[in-house]
């Protein structure tokens, strides 16, 4: 399997894909420790994948996106970018109401 089809199998079999350096409890950089701090916010269940445990991912997950940084947030299997974009989305409303409407966090 191919490391672009193996990151297609995860973001595909998971409503909520964060790709970060780290993880959860431990993120390795700001922008993932962005990342995670406004998806726990939300109250929303997502799948971590920490790139700096797997180089082919790493780099693999720039060319998948065509998104040169990590963190990457996909949802329902569309890339929607990482921190800074999270970050707009997120200020904007946009972003709670994505997964709201999805099904995937708690409303309000």
């Amino acid at each position: 399997m191919s490391v672009n089809e193996r990151i297609d199998e995860i973001v595909k079999n998971n409503d909520v894909v964060l790709f970060m350096k780290g993880t959860p409890l431990f993120p390795q950089c700001g922008f993932s420790s962005k990342a995670v701090a406004i998806l726990d916010h939300l109250g929303v269940a997502y799948e971590s994948v920490d790139v700096l445990q797997d180089m082919e991912i790493r780099s693999g997950i720039k060319e998948y996106s065509d998104w040169p940084t990590i963190p990457q947030l996909y949802v329902k299997g569309e890339f929607l970018g990482g921190s800074d974009i999270m970050m707009e989305m997120y200020e904007a409303g946009e972003l709670q109401d994505i997964v709201t409407s999805q099904g995937l966090a708690k409303a309000g």
